[in-house]
């Protein structure tokens, strides 16, 4: 926990190295209340004859929102949610390793893997079971979300356009809520609220202000994923994200960045990482060719307006070798 704008917005506990289920959710059941507060309680959890609960987390708050990274060494047990007077949150899951499987009386057994993600309103009991799992879990005010969610287990892809938004935005809450403001915190629980509703009705609307940030996030870290792909380009991306390249770039622009500048720039750093290799350094023409530039001159060139040195300088001067040697004009020229 710590002062300033975002003080009390952070949770942490461990309890993966309890023997007693009933004492490691004791432990994690008064953490979470002294940390998040009462707004927030966890739910009641009952491991049951043959149960278990080791589990770690770490949670930030945006307003009155939660967003929690969650891994399940061992969970077996009901999780009886909250009182009836509390049954106004909604709880999504999104699984990123193994499997999370989840059991109502009314639903029968959903196993949701991971890649996939499971949304719920808060109060039905639930029987889960979820062994080295990792996930991230948010709490959500179900008001918010419009009319009441479905007194159901909704599923679907993680992978999907409007999932991307959503994911980048709560990894850029995770990074920032310590310095926002009140103001800053409502701000980006609000684009978490509607990212959440362009996941439920399968369409985002990129042409929000506020989910501006999100889509060049989903942006930059799709196209981390593809940078060696010469069909990389500011359509490919904005025909996976599901928005209008016109829109793409309108984010990229308030963010002060261009689309294509990013892509150059973040090949370039991926090149300038290999001249650091202490052995099997490419050669400059291998370097062009896998980060997709023209030919050696023209990464020559673009190198040095980034780096303010050449390849093979930039490789002398950090202590190795030059790039190998080939029969590539532009290594002449580097050199």
């Amino acid at each position: 926990m710590t002062n300033g704008p975002g003080s009390g917005r952070t949770f942490a506990v461990d309890v993966t190295a309890s023997g007693n289920p009933e004492h490691g959710f004791d432990v994690f059941r008064h953490s979470w209340e002294a940390q998040v507060g009462e707004a927030y309680p966890a739910p009641a959890f009952a491991p049951g004859s043959t149960g278990d609960f080791r589990i770690s987390a770490r949670a930030v708050k945006a307003h009155d929102s939660v967003i929690a990274d969650v891994h399940s060494e061992s969970l077996i047990g009901t999780n009886e949610g909250l009182s009836p007077q509390r049954d106004d949150q909604v709880l999504m899951h999104v699984v990123r390793r193994h499997t999370w499987s989840f059991t109502r009386r009314r639903d029968g057994r959903l196993t949701v893997p991971a890649g996939q993600f499971m949304l719920q309103r808060s109060g039905p009991p639930t029987f889960e079971v979820a062994q080295h799992t990792t996930a991230k879990v948010l709490i959500l005010p179900a008001q918010a979300l419009g009319p009441p969610a479905p007194d159901r287990l909704i599923t679907g892809s993680a992978a999907s356009a409007e999932m991307r938004l959503l994911l980048a935005h709560v990894n850029l809450v995770g990074e920032t809520v310590q310095d926002l403001t009140p103001a800053g915190a409502r701000a980006a629980h609000n684009a978490l609220i509607e990212l959440v509703k362009g996941v439920l009705r399968q369409r985002a609307d990129g042409t929000q202000p506020r989910l501006g940030h999100a889509l060049v996030r989903a942006a930059k870290d799709l196209a981390e994923t593809r940078l060696a792909d010469p069909d990389l380009s500011p359509s490919t991306l904005a025909r996976e994200l599901s928005v209008s390249v016109r829109t793409l770039h309108r984010a990229f622009a308030a963010a002060e960045e261009t689309v294509a500048g990013y892509i150059r720039r973040s090949r370039l750093e991926r090149a300038r990482l290999e001249l650091l290799a202490p052995a099997g350094r490419p050669s400059v023409s291998e370097l062009a060719a896998h980060w997709q530039f023209a030919d050696s001159s023209h990464f020559i060139r673009a190198f040095k307006s980034q780096y303010g040195r050449t390849p093979a300088e930039f490789a002398r001067t950090s202590g190795g070798a030059e790039p190998g040697a080939d029969s590539g004009q532009g290594d002449s020229q580097s050199r």
